[in-house]
């Protein structure tokens, strides 16, 4: 098979969370532990790290990998999904998987996937971690891809877990109150291995600190603190403290969402916890890696600038925290009118996202070409209810062109409510 076959195959050969949802989540481990048996269990063959979290999990493992390729470590990462290219889910120090490694992989595991039938996730889990092995990475981060307990990702046993917070999503699956939920993410938590907390609630911390119990515990939250923060340069320059040494260090970073001061704090804490254990990591490196994690990691989606006159945003925000950390960031932006380019798939609780946002903005309704998409009239209809009011349009490029047009150069467009829906832009 060709590249272009191989994913065609993957793609539609196997149950894809992407397209159909729910139907495509497998309730246990089963499948990627046979094929990770059938691999070799190429997990066992390098370190890593875990993190898991309703939002920020995908800037978290970035900006982690990103200080440990800094630090002279060879550094996996699997994230997901991807927005552009398949092989984004699996990097080495900032670069692609290669075609060639995709396509045989698939050839030699095809046999196998027709025998056990399992999830595109479950393949691309056991994907990863057979290149990171073939590979010999020193480290892989690797990003949970929904709750935990029982997520693909989570036959590892890594040198530290990570949880950045516990928000409302993905309720069908993972529990109706926030401590459900916290219980479902917190399976990634493994005896006598640490583990960081970003963020913590009175419902989420009790059963962090219960499934914890022989391992060790920090909460970013409480360990250090933002004193002061400003724009400079497109860079978001932060002062933190630390209340254990008292002791303030200024960080520029280039991922300039208000939202990141808090992934900035867990990922610090991540850091102290992975010298602790032996991992050569100075204060310079960190400083150095922050400044430039999208050139190393390629990340992007993240409150991401892609046209000046007028300012065009690409933000992956998709549930009701992920848009309320948006609505903060308008409230702190500059411009004359308001575009925003909207698209949700059906899963999510629209209405609750929708009634979050500003009223007095201009709405271009659309849709990723997604099965789980919204429809673009419907969305259009629910958001009637709460005065938002635009057009609708087919295909996210349609609408981003039309708000183009309408808007003037001290205007802002912001691209939202989806992953699949930033993925598609083309601009």
């Amino acid at each position: 098979m060709s590249y272009q076959e191989t994913l065609d195959y993957l793609y539609n050969r196997l149950p894809m969370f992407s397209h159909i949802g729910a139907a495509a989540f497998k309730k246990d481990l089963t499948n990627t532990i046979r094929l990770c048996e059938a691999l070799g269990n190429p997990q066992r063959r390098f370190k890593s790290i875990h993190v898991a979290g309703t939002n920020g999990k995908g800037s978290t493992s970035h900006m982690l990998a990103a200080i440990l390729q800094t630090a002279g470590y060879k550094t996996g990462l699997y994230t997901s999904p991807h927005l552009k290219d398949f092989r984004e889910r699996i990097k080495i120090n900032g670069e692609m998987c290669c075609e060639a490694f995709v396509t045989q992989f698939t050839q030699r595991i095809r046999p196998l996937i027709e025998e056990i039938e399992p999830s595109f996730f479950e393949i691309t889990v056991a994907m990863a971690f057979d290149y990171f092995a073939s590979q010999q990475v020193d480290v892989a981060v690797i990003e949970v891809g929904l709750g935990g307990r029982l997520d693909s990702t989570n036959i590892i046993t890594p040198e530290l877990s990570i949880i950045t917070n516990i928000g409302w999503d993905h309720m069908n699956m993972l529990g109706n109150t926030l401590a459900e939920i916290a219980g479902e993410k917190a399976g990634i938590i493994k005896p006598h291995i640490p583990v960081v907390i970003g963020e913590s609630l009175p419902e989420t911390k009790p059963v962090f600190e219960q499934k914890a119990n022989a391992s060790p515990i920090s909460f970013a939250e409480t360990t250090r603190y933002v004193t002061d923060w400003k724009y400079e340069q497109h860079q978001l320059v932060v002062e933190v403290a630390d209340n254990r040494h008292q002791e303030h260090q200024v960080y520029h970073l280039d991922l300039p969402g208000i939202y990141q001061l808090k992934n900035l704090l867990t990922v610090l804490e991540a850091v102290t916890q992975l010298q602790q254990k032996g991992w050569r990591i100075d204060h310079q490196m960190v400083q150095q890696a922050l400044r430039q994690v999208k050139k190393l990691t390629g990340l992007h989606g993240r409150w991401e600038v892609i046209h000046q006159h007028p300012l065009v945003v690409l933000d992956v925000g998709h549930n009701i925290d992920g848009i309320k950390q948006i609505r903060e960031q308008l409230e702190l932006s500059t411009y004359k009118q308001l575009h925003i380019v909207m698209g949700m798939v059906k899963d999510k609780e629209v209405d609750k996202v929708l009634a979050l946002l500003p009223a007095y903005a201009t709405y271009y309704f659309t849709k990723a070409q997604i099965p789980r998409a919204l429809d673009e009239k419907t969305l259009q209809q629910i958001a009637a209810k709460y005065q938002l009011n635009g057009h609708s349009f087919e295909e996210v490029n349609a609408a981003l062109q039309n708000a183009m047009e309408h808007a003037s150069k001290d205007d802002m467009i912001l691209v939202c409510g989806s992953v699949f829906l930033v993925g598609e832009v083309r601009l």
